[in-house]
């Protein structure tokens, strides 16, 4: 789930790029090293060619982030990442086949970052799901309306019928395996929900991968119906029990869930880290959360949040012109702050104000019709550490609005962050630096509440 905008003393993010422009001969060839943000320091990989090259950030994601401007002068060496937030440089001094000195993204303090010669390590995911699998998998499209999702089916060997499951992602553009901060949470819970004895459908995003459609800013009725094709589309399938699927979401899948169950047909819901309150709640809880963390000034951070408010209640009385004015100005003010030669172009300031607006489907959604009128098994749980849904905020009002159902299960994982991650503080940062995809205590209880009620 991600933030309406990142303050320039917000964790470093940048954006993900294409594409690999050439860098300087002195420089040509790659390099690894670590930028050491305080409490999550980043392992980066740099390729120069030329007049230019690329960046790689495994645990953010990122592969062949554009560099550009890249100059040698004696020992000194500079490059930019001008597709970064507000504009992103390294200065350092070259000594032998190493280079160290201090990485600045917009208005926020350098960081000392190192490099050497040599590719970089990648990074150790021991619970990432490797072949010969004990199962089959299948490439397959699923019909929504007039768009076509592509997606993988896993599927146990024999003749079935079996349980199955649709995987409803989290918010932003993701990919069928939910692919984040170098993690791959759905094929992790594909590969260990099918070797339990369920069939497993994941797709890609619309707008991401081979699935059409626009990748944001999409309705919920939307996107539950995509959930309820994709549910339909393995009742029909052959070796599944029809009266045994059902769904699973992460996040802003949370809210998708319950929304799909109440408009069709679903034997069971479980929900890992779905909020429980309306969207603009989990928003502004979130950003005071992280910004707290990050060190931003509490009157920055007071005067951003009544920004926020401000911004959902036009979104709320439909006055979307308004709301985009407001968001240009909040945006325009912010990167004022920054070196005129590091600020956006007016095409890039009005994309970030659109990205704003895409959020408003989220920022409206109300859960508490959806969950309370649940009347299948539920399995809603939470992560401890999470700060993006917090289960201060929505474990217990989960527990109130499915009182009624006399099969839901709700509780929080000690010790745990947003992706199910043992953490040791719930920073956003964090993600790609553990090894850890998703807890093995949290699989067992998902295997093992699935199991007991549909096997």
């Amino acid at each position: 789930m991600r933030g309406l905008i990142v303050g320039a003393a917000a964790v470093l993010v940048v954006l993900a790029g294409c594409g690999a422009p050439p860098g300087p001969a002195g420089l040509d060839g790659v390099w690894q090293g670590r930028i050491d943000v305080p409490g999550s320091p980043l392992d980066i990989q740099v390729t120069f060619d030329g007049t230019g090259g690329g960046v790689d950030i495994p645990a953010q994601g990122i592969t062949a982030l554009p560099v550009r401007d890249v100059r040698v002068e004696g020992t000194r060496v500079s490059f930019a990442l001008p597709d970064a937030p507000g504009g992103a440089a390294f200065t350092g001094t070259l000594s032998g086949e190493t280079i160290a000195g201090d990485y600045t993204q917009g208005a926020a303090p350098p960081i000392p970052f190192t490099l050497a010669r040599g590719e970089l390590a990648a990074p150790a995911r021991p619970q990432e799901p490797r072949p010969p699998f004990p199962y089959r998998a299948d490439d397959v499209t699923v019909e929504s309306g007039d768009v076509t999702l592509a997606g993988t089916l896993t599927r146990p060997e024999g003749p079935g019928p079996f349980p199955a499951v649709v995987l409803i992602t989290g918010s932003g553009a993701q990919d069928r395996d939910e692919t984040l901060s170098g993690h791959k949470p759905f094929l992790l819970l594909a590969d260990t929900l099918t070797r339990a004895g369920f069939a497993v459908l994941r797709t890609d995003d619309r707008g991401v991968g081979g699935s059409g459609g626009a990748p944001s800013g999409t309705a919920y009725d939307v996107l539950a119906d995509d959930a309820l094709a994709a549910a339909a589309f393995l009742r029909g399938t052959e070796g599944v029990d029809p009266a045994r699927v059902g769904l699973f979401g992460h996040s802003e899948g949370g809210y998708l869930a319950p929304l799909a169950a109440s408009r069709g047909e679903v034997a069971f819901v479980v929900s890992m880290a779905g909020p429980a309150v309306p969207g603009e709640d989990v928003l502004i809880l979130q950003n005071r959360l992280l910004r707290e963390q990050a060190g931003a000034p509490s009157a920055d951070t007071e005067a951003y949040l009544a920004f926020l408010d401000r911004f959902v209640d036009l979104l709320r009385a439909g006055d979307v012109d308004a709301a985009r004015e407001l968001s240009r100005d909040e945006v325009v003010g912010q990167l004022a702050t920054l070196p005129e030669s590091q600020r956006p172009g007016p095409e890039q300031v009005e994309a970030i104000v659109a990205s704003t607006l895409d959020l408003a489907p989220f920022l409206l959604h109300d859960p508490a019709p959806s969950l309370a009128a649940l009347d299948v098994p539920v399995f809603a749980f939470f992560g401890e550490r999470d700060l993006q849904v917090p289960p201060s905020q929505s474990e217990g009002p989960m527990r109130e609005l499915l009182a009624g159902n006399p099969d839901a299960t709700v509780t929080t994982f000690p010790g745990l962050n947003h992706l199910m991650q043992p953490s040791a503080t719930g920073a956003i940062g964090e993600y790609g630096a553990i090894e850890t995809t998703i807890a093995p205590e949290v699989l067992d209880a998902v295997t093992g509440w699935l199991t007991a009620r549909f096997t």
